[in-house]
């Protein structure tokens, strides 16, 4: 059996694999995302992700490689992962009362055969209008800091989020379903 690796060092998307892949390597790649340039957000989360797979199967043979990059984009903008506490109050006041959509894009190489699969998933997020408090108070936890879109869907869907049309797991950083697809594809 080839070995399975996730080149990411998102402990949430490992958490997800984890689920459906029992010996799961993760290997994060160390990417330089801001030297990506792509005309639209989709094609940056797959170029993204491209790359990152790209990375990590140049040093493992035989594998199996997934990498994967998850956008928060508001109208055409993509909302990149907050600064500092004062940024990520900003982005959620931006997000708040709003639909964004989150992106994300999936690579898979098979390193044995030199073929790579891409897809990418788009879900639609509703959030509630929020109230400052509110954004202060979950900023304040420092959970945000680490997150596209300054927020952690698995934390605050109850409190934050009005509704979601599409693949839940995609927001939370990796959607199973449509990689799953991918992994039985054509080999």
């Amino acid at each position: 059996m080839m070995r399975v690796i996730l080149a990411s060092a998102s402990p949430r998307r490992a958490e997800l694999l984890k689920n459906i892949i029992q010996n799961l390597e993760v290997k994060p790649s160390r990417v330089d995302e801001t030297k990506i340039k792509a005309k639209t957000p989709d094609a940056f989360a797959v170029k993204a992700a491209v790359a990152k797979a790209k990375a990590v199967a140049a040093k493992n043979k035989d594998a199996i490689v997934i990498g994967a990059d998850t956008v928060v984009v508001l109208g055409k903008k993509i909302i990149g992962k907050p600064r500092d506490k004062k940024d990520a109050v900003r982005i959620l006041k931006s997000l708040s009362g709003r639909i964004h959509r989150v992106i994300t894009g999936i690579a898979v190489i098979d390193t044995k055969s030199g073929e790579t699969l891409t897809h990418h998933e788009i879900t639609k997020v509703k959030m509630k209008k929020l109230k400052l408090k509110e954004i202060a108070d979950y900023v304040a936890t420092g959970s945000p800091l680490d997150k596209a879109g300054g927020y952690g869907i698995q934390e605050i869907e109850a409190i934050f989020i009005e509704r979601i049309d599409g693949d839940f797991d995609n927001v939370v950083g990796l959607p199973v379903a449509a990689l799953l697809k991918l992994l039985r594809g054509p080999r």
